[in-house]
C-alpha cells in the first residue's frame, strides 16, 4: 500500500459526529506507516464510486470504505475490474463483511490490521434488476441480496430508523412489518438455462458470506467468499413459522433443517413476477441497500476484485 483514500459515510452507524475523528485516527496510523493518505466524505450512493474512480485514476492503490456494508457496496462498484484494493474501517451498524473477514471494529486497529493485511482477489455477485422508475439497472455485491420480505422492509423502513435507534428498535420495527406483511410467491429459474430447475418462492436470498455477525450468525451454512459460486436460500413455504425456525437455526448454530426452506449452490438464477398486478411489487435488495424489483438475474463474476483481508 502506497496511496490510499479513505471514503467515509458521515451518516453510517449511531454516532454520525464522530465519524470524521474516528476516520483522522485511521489516517495517522497510515501516515505513520509512511502511506500517502487522504480521506474525503462520501457524497451519496449515486456519487460515491465516481469519487472511487477518480482516487483510483489519481494514482490510489487502495481505497477504504468507512462506514458499513452499504458503503462498501458503493465503493466496490468502481473497483471491480481494477487493480486496486478495496479496504474497510467498519463503523456502520452491522458490518457484516467486517464481522466475516475478522477485522477489528474500532477504526485505528483496522487501520492497523490492513497494513498487514494480504491481498485476496475475489469474485463478486452481480444483479440485474429494474430499477423503482422500472429502467434495467445492475450493481456488484458481496454479502448478499434478497428479494421478497426483507427487501420490502427496507422499502417500508427510513434507513434513518436504524441510525437514530439502533439495531435492536429496528429489528423490532422489521419484526412487526415482518408479521404483517402478505408472503407473496414468485418464480425463481436455477441454473444454466438449458438445464434449469423451476420453482416457486416467497423469498431468496443469494449469500456470500459465512459470518454475518450479530443474531444472523451464519445465515447460509456453505456460502463463502473463497468460493465462486453464490449459496441461495429458497424459502419454498409461505410458513412464518418456518421462517423464525430457520432464523432461530442460525441464532444457535444449528445444523437442523427446516421444512420448506431448501439451500443450493449456483452460479445463476432468474426471477420473475407471477402476478400482472402493478401495485403487487417485489423488491430486491442488495447488501442491505434497497434496489428496486423484479424482474432479477443473479449471477456470479469471477477474479473481480482484490479484497484485504485478515492477517
Amino acid at each position: 500500500m502506497r496511496k490510499a483514500i479513505l471514503l467515509y459515510n458521515p451518516q453510517s452507524g449511531q454516532r454520525r459526529k464522530q465519524r470524521a475523528a474516528e476516520v483522522e485516527g485511521a489516517l495517522r496510523v497510515f501516515r505513520e506507516a509512511g502511506v500517502e493518505a487522504s480521506m474525503a466524505e462520501t457524497r451519496g450512493a449515486a456519487e460515491t464510486g465516481a469519487q472511487a474512480r477518480q482516487a483510483i485514476e489519481q494514482g490510489c492503490d487502495t481505497v477504504f470504505a468507512c462506514g458499513g456494508d452499504g458503503t462498501i457496496h458503493d465503493v466496490l462498484q468502481a473497483l471491480v475490474g481494477s487493480d486496486a484494493a478495496l479496504g474497510i474501517i467498519p463503523l456502520g451498524t452491522a458490518n457484516s463483511l467486517a464481522h466475516d473477514l475478522g477485522l477489528p471494529l474500532r477504526p485505528e486497529d483496522a487501520a492497523r490490521a490492513a497494513l498487514k493485511a494480504k491481498h485476496w482477489r475475489i469474485a463478486v455477485g452481480r444483479i440485474e434488476y429494474a430499477d423503482l422508475n422500472g429502467q434495467p439497472s445492475s450493481r456488484y455485491f458481496t454479502v448478499a441480496v434478497g428479494i421478497g420480505v426483507d427487501a420490502h422492509l427496507f422499502y417500508k423502513l427510513n434507513p434513518s430508523v436504524k441510525r437514530h435507534l439502533g439495531m435492536t428498535a429496528y429489528c423490532a420495527r422489521a419484526t412487526w412489518l415482518w408479521l404483517t406483511h402478505p408472503l407473496e410467491k414468485f418464480a425463481v429459474k436455477i441454473g444454466k438455462e438449458d438445464t434449469a430447475r423451476h420453482v416457486e418462492v416467497s423469498q431468496l436470498l443469494a449469500v456470500r458470506i459465512r459470518d454475518f455477525g450479530g443474531v444472523l450468525r451464519e445465515l447460509a451454512p456453505g456460502a463463502s467468499l473463497d468460493r465462486d459460486d453464490l449459496r441461495f436460500v429458497l424459502f419454498r413455504t409461505r410458513s412464518r413459522l418456518a421462517y423464525l425456525q430457520y432464523v432461530v437455526r442460525g441464532l444457535l448454530g444449528a445444523k437442523w433443517s427446516v421444512p420448506g426452506v431448501e439451500l443450493v449452490s449456483e452460479n445463476r438464477v432468474v426471477c420473475s413476477s407471477m402476478s400482472t398486478l402493478p401495485e403487487s411489487r417485489i423488491y430486491v435488495e442488495a447488501d442491505g441497500e434497497l434496489l428496486g424489483t423484479l424482474p432479477a438475474q443473479i449471477t456470479m463474476v469471477s477474479d473481480a476484485v482484490t479484497l484485504l483481508g485478515g492477517e
